[in-house]
């Protein structure tokens, strides 16, 4: 059976929900944010689950060699023709993130906006860290950002709606399993008299369960922050976001 996230129809139906203008517009602020976290200033870098490439663009907009990864054909169109506008070059590539790995090429890699974790078999985003710590070169970084489990408990709600700028209706209702290790969505999209639904899930992961799986990985110094300004994850964190190094080949053990 075909996983939620290989229907190109849920990404192409969601798009405006997903990827609003507001949500572009944030991807420059990010980015630095980003850059200061992982203390990079130059190199190649690895956008795993780029989507329409908003960090993608923005990353080659400050001068890196950036490889944009997605599995989503829908998406990456988006993504080549936001590149060309700009006028940026972006390498954008059609493959899973459980198959793509570059030996040595990647000086910093992202996973972001909770791109991690969709898989039914948990064992295969261990295999995501496993590729993406082969893919960097020595003392390369990686920064992943998810909605952390601790933040999920504490705000917990079963059903939410919003109104879209479209005037469409927005529910989106949610249910833990798995032993409080996944969540199951229903999303729901109420255009006039017309409604779509959505069915989707993932696993979730405390801080401690990610920092103990990048170290399982190989990685070192793994961080964990509340947000992309680097604020504490404790009690008021709105995101879970882990900064690991690869070690030095000197320091490697």
């Amino acid at each position: 059976m075909r996983e939620w996230f290989e229907n190109e129809g849920f990404w192409r139906e969601l798009y405006p929900v997903l990827f609003d203008e507001a949500r572009f517009a944030r991807a420059a602020a990010e980015v630095g944010k980003i850059l200061r976290l992982a203390r990079r200033r130059q190199g190649a870098v690895l956008d795993l689950c780029c989507g329409p490439g908003r960090h993608s663009i923005e990353l080659a907009r400050r001068g890196f060699n950036v490889t944009g990864v997605d599995r989503t054909a829908f998406l990456l169109n988006k993504a080549k023709r936001f590149a060309r506008k700009a006028r940026v070059k972006v390498e954008f590539v059609l493959s899973d993130m459980r198959d793509f790995v570059r030996p040595g090429t990647f000086d910093l890699a992202l996973c972001l906006w909770t791109s991690f974790g969709y898989f039914d078999n948990k064992a295969e985003d261990f295999r995501v860290l496993e590729n993406v710590f082969r893919s960097l070169k020595s003392r390369g970084v990686l920064v992943v950002d998810v909605f952390g489990k601790e933040r999920l408990a504490k705000d917990f709600q079963g059903t939410t709606s919003q109104r879209l700028p479209n005037s469409s209706l927005f529910v989106q209702q949610h249910e833990i399993f798995d032993e409080w290790s996944r969540i199951r969505n229903e999303w729901i999209l109420i255009r006039g008299n017309r409604a779509r639904t959505f069915r989707f899930h993932h696993t979730m992961y405390s801080g401690q369960e990610l920092k103990n799986l990048l170290r399982r990985a190989g990685f070192v110094d793994v961080k964990l922050y509340g947000d992309l300004d680097g604020q504490a994850y404790g009690a008021d964190a709105r995101r879970l976001v882990a900064v690991a190094r690869k070690a030095g080949a000197a320091h490697a053990s």
